[in-house]
């Protein structure tokens, strides 16, 4: 099924690239950052980022941008680099803040630091695990505020840790 899906996706989108009006630099950006998609999804990461570092070279709309940084900073997320996950998700929030998921990624980043961290049981450890809770609720409560029906597990998380009161 997922095959047919990614040939179907790139069907329209190559119908797309003929039909709509867009400039030349708009269409290649577009096109690396379709090659980009289809990679992803075949879990072929570098080639990925290839496409998508491409296609940020050409792409000058913030908004188009936003999605590449944040398709970046899902591969970063996947491959283990939260650094540089959260560094590529801030990035793509600056250029739009409207982006419910990247929040939700870093919050998810921060609570598995955290979690790690609580295991460690030192103390300098369990009050940095109690911080990197903080921050992973701080980024879910703005999460929630763009999309109230999304992340019902962030959502009982806040609720049973007391971070979620009806002021947020």
């Amino acid at each position: 099924m997922g095959n047919f899906i990614d040939k179907t996706f790139t069907v329209i989108a190559d119908i797309l690239l003929k039909v709509l009006p867009a400039s030349k630099q708009e269409k290649e950006a577009f096109s690396y950052y379709r090659a980009g998609m289809s990679a992803q999804s075949k879990g072929r990461y570098a080639e990925a980022l290839q496409n998508y570092y491409e296609a940020l070279q050409v792409e000058e709309d913030p908004y188009d941008r936003s999605y590449t940084l944040y398709n970046i900073g899902l591969i970063y997320g996947n491959t283990g680099k939260y650094t540089q996950a959260l560094e590529f998700y801030h990035q793509a929030l600056s250029l739009n803040a409207n982006l419910p998921q990247a929040l939700n990624n870093i919050a998810v980043i921060y609570h598995s630091q955290a979690l790690r961290a609580q295991s460690l049981e030192e103390d300098e450890y369990i009050e940095l695990s109690k911080e990197l809770f903080d921050k992973a609720a701080e980024y879910w409560i703005q999460a929630l505020k763009l999309a109230p029906d999304n992340y019902p597990g962030a959502r009982n998380w806040l609720k049973v840790t007391g971070r979620l009161s009806d002021n947020n």
